[in-house]
């Protein structure tokens, strides 16, 4: 293969205009023909820099909206010969060909447009057929073809310039990154129209990010891929430390049980598992830092070098306050620059803000050896607690409802059996992986301590025993929420009724494996 290539043709298409107007500056002082597309050509030719029409190269104009304008010989013979053997460049010559050296190229914004909420015809519009073509005809000539799909690679083509041309290395990798490019494309439009078709394919396109220290273990090996959506993976980390493999679980649990909640709310998480989940006192002067304040006091033993999540801005308060615990990341949908300057001043705290709108995945996927398995987040969309069916006890005040709600929502979040104790909308004590529910009762009712006594209870599936809900009664707690549905619910609610406590069925569990 030849190592060096000088660029003498450049062909430009491109969906994403960043830095656009600088590569072609760098490109047109270096003697370089440019061709290009479209909106692309007209941006370019608009900063006073000289650009030819694909329709000038091919002699036919771009027709059917645009969907036909690159798929020409004229073009694909410039990205397809292989300069190496002179039968091509025989070819080239006879054909009135002229060879590319570099192409950029980025695809029509197909994954944006379905994340918009597009329809049908919209999101099909968006899917490009000559954009993927010219990239994977140019990567697979790397040899006497440089093919460029990200702005963030512009500079290192600048810099090939003015060094004289690219190498065969850096060829290689934007190959290798422009199949990975139009790999994860079609997997995001396979996916997406298996989803509206019902099909049972699954494609999966994701892109290396990173790679991290470490695994779960220092003695494995772990990376970050990302899928182009908004989340935790994708968050600015805005101060501290890289972030780890076992940071990463533990702050997308945190993030996902604070945005459980649509009021004010912050959720603070050691190992995957909840130590404290609070949302602010209806009248609090500053919302967020009195749901950290309450989160905190669930367990402020374990909430020591655990994650923090808040679902609104971090305020100076909040951030002096979580400042005074050791604590690992704090993520949060942004920061006021006050509490940015006190957090900036721990410097192991890992600051992340979170992109766009929190949401959760359309679904869930978990690897197990020979394949995966696949299913919808457990979400709390529609939740309607008048349709919870009363089994035992009095009808709950508004307060006491308010409570169970927020105990039903918070233990979600827990790993099962689960169990949560909450008063005044913050859990007090969280009884959480454990083999059977009487001791995840134990366990709450013991981490709770005096605070047992007129909290209520959570239970994310059913007592298939009285002897658990026994335990609760005896800690002090004034109602349950539980699924029900278990061949001994009558003893059950006898053993509620025998206590006069008020217990509800939600007819639905929340397993968090």
């Amino acid at each position: 293969m030849r190592d060096k290539v000088a660029i003498r043709r450049a062909l430009i298409s491109v969906s994403d205009k960043t830095g656009l107007i600088e590569l072609a500056t760098a490109l047109s002082k270096a003697g370089v023909a440019i061709v290009s597309t479209g909106s692309t050509a007209k941006q370019i030719a608009a900063a006073g820099i000289a650009v030819s029409e694909v329709s000038e190269v091919t002699g036919f104009p771009e027709s059917l909206d645009g969907r036909v304008k690159t798929l020409h010989p004229a073009i694909h013979g410039g990205l397809l010969a292989d300069l190496r053997l002179d039968s091509h460049v025989e070819q080239l010559e006879s054909l009135g060909i002229e060879p590319f050296e570099l192409v950029v190229v980025n695809l029509y914004p197909f994954v944006e447009t379905v994340s918009s909420g597009a329809g049908f015809d919209e999101s099909v519009e968006q899917i490009d057929i000559g954009g993927p073509a010219m990239v994977r005809a140019s990567a697979k000539n790397h040899a006497n073809v440089a093919i460029v799909v990200s702005p963030e690679r512009y500079p290192a083509i600048i810099e090939a310039i003015e060094d004289g041309g690219t190498d065969l290395e850096l060829r290689k990798q934007l190959a290798l990154e422009a199949f990975s490019h139009t790999a994860n494309y079609d997997a995001a439009v396979s996916s997406w129209l298996a989803g509206q078709l019902g099909s049972e394919r699954l494609s999966l396109g994701f892109t290396k990010s990173g790679d991290l220290r470490y695994g779960e273990n220092s003695h494995q090996a772990a990376s970050l891929f990302v899928d182009g959506n908004t989340g935790v993976a994708s968050a600015k980390l805005l101060g501290g430390k890289e972030m780890s493999y076992n940071n990463f679980v533990d702050i997308d649990a945190a993030v996902r049980a604070a945005y459980d909640f649509s009021e004010p709310a912050v959720a603070i998480i050691k190992h995957a598992n909840p130590c404290g989940v609070a949302i602010a006192e209806p009248r609090a002067e500053d919302p967020i830092i009195s749901a950290y304040i309450r989160a905190h006091l669930t367990d402020p033993v374990s909430a020591f070098g655990g994650v923090v999540a808040a679902n609104r801005e971090v305020t100076a308060e909040f951030a002096a306050s979580l400042s005074q615990v050791f604590t690992e990341v704090i993520a949060a949908p942004s920061f006021s620059p006050e509490a940015l300057e006190i957090l900036s001043k721990k410097k192991n705290l890992r600051i992340l803000e979170l992109s766009g709108d929190y949401k959760l995945p359309s679904r869930e996927i978990r690897q197990i050896s020979g394949g995966l398995l696949v299913q919808e987040p457990d979400s709390f969309e529609g939740l309607d607690v008048s349709a919870w069916k009363l089994v035992s006890g009095k009808p709950a005040s508004p307060a006491l409802m308010a409570d169970l709600e927020f105990a039903w929502r918070a233990s979600r979040a827990v790993k099962s059996n689960a169990i949560l104790l909450a008063k005044d909308l913050a859990a007090v004590g969280i009884g959480m992986g454990q083999v059977n529910r009487l001791d995840s009762c134990h366990l709450a009712i013991q981490r709770a301590g005096d605070r047992a006594a007129g909290s209520v209870a959570a239970s994310d599936a059913f007592f298939p025993f009285a002897d658990g809900l026994e335990v609760l009664i005896s800690g002090g707690i004034s109602a349950v929420v539980q699924p029900g549905g278990s061949v001994r619910d009558e003893e059950v609610i006898q053993a509620a009724e025998k206590a006069g406590i008020t217990m509800y069925f939600t007819g639905e569990r929340h397993f968090y494996h």
